[in-house]
């Protein structure tokens, strides 16, 4: 029967996997949808573009329709939603990649803060991160792997 320090070793290396795949599986459900924000920008400029060809928008009619400024508003949500969203996905893929290699506890802690923001799924892996990332164990294994230096 293995003894306990490599027991605890063993957990620890398994619940770092398997976070790691997870920031994978968040990061690739946020690049989904991050095509909502790209199809709500594309929206805003046929609204847009659709406005600037209605003649009787131009006439001042009383029944016209909705001013271009409406189109610039669906564009410019759509294209916050997207950058945010590119933004998360790149940093879950960094958390992913930083906790395979044993690298940057601080921010892979960082980013599953945010993490939390993302109900439920979300804040159920940034407390798990934090967590796992708070056992004494974990914390030695990043330290030795910061003091190795890097990989070539």
């Amino acid at each position: 029967m293995p003894d306990e320090s490599s027991r605890r070793s063993i957990i620890d290396e398994e619940h770092l996997k398997l976070l790691s795949i997870c920031y994978m599986i968040s990061a690739a459900i946020s690049a989904c949808f991050l095509l909502f924000g790209l199809m709500y920008g594309a929206m805003g400029a046929v609204i847009t573009e659709a406005v600037k060809r209605t003649p009787e928008l131009a006439a001042g009619a009383d029944n016209a329709p909705p001013p271009a400024l409406i189109g610039w508003i669906f564009g410019g949500i759509g294209v916050a939603v997207f950058l945010v969203l590119i933004t998360m996905a790149g940093l879950q893929l960094g958390v992913a990649f930083s906790l395979k290699k044993r690298k940057s506890r601080t921010f892979c802690m960082v980013v599953a803060a945010f993490e939390c923001l993302g109900v439920p799924y979300g804040t159920l892996l940034g407390i798990f991160t934090f967590i796992v990332l708070g056992r004494d164990s974990v914390i030695r294994l990043f330290e030795a792997s910061a003091a190795s230096g890097p990989a070539a």
